[in-house]
């Protein structure tokens, strides 16, 4: 049985990539929708504040929602979390358009996905 995926979702550059925009809370509740039609995990991460006025990490279902706060952008977030799941063997995705961050975080992905691709996606959930 294949080790399970958690796909790294950069949320404001997925709001951000189509038009109209999606809201915070579309990216999240379609993001917890794509991962349960994939048996997946997503662990959205905003800069500053999530939804709800999360700053660390919440659990919800079928999803984790992160705000990085003050002291961390959501990109070196995501940079992290990719280089642990790497030296761990874990599988996972990364959802950015963000060419450098594509670029660090996206070594050893299964796949990296543009954030226009989700978004759309994502638009068919919610």
């Amino acid at each position: 049985m294949p080790a399970p995926l958690t796909v790294l979702v950069d949320g404001r550059n997925v709001l951000r990539s189509t038009w109209p925009n999606l809201s915070e809370e579309e990216v999240v509740a379609g993001s917890r929708a794509w991962a349960r039609e994939h048996d997946a995990a997503a662990v959205v991460v905003f800069d500053g504040e999530a939804p709800g006025g999360v700053v660390g990490e919440r659990e919800l279902d079928g999803c984790v929602l992160v705000g990085t706060g003050a002291g961390e952008s959501a990109d070196d977030w995501l940079i992290r979390a990719a280089e642990d799941m790497r030296r761990g063997g874990e599988r996972f995705w990364l959802v950015t358009s963000d060419r450098a961050l594509r670029a660090v975080a996206g070594e050893g992905a299964d796949r990296v996905i543009g954030g226009g691709r989700f978004a759309r996606e994502l638009q068919r959930r919610v």
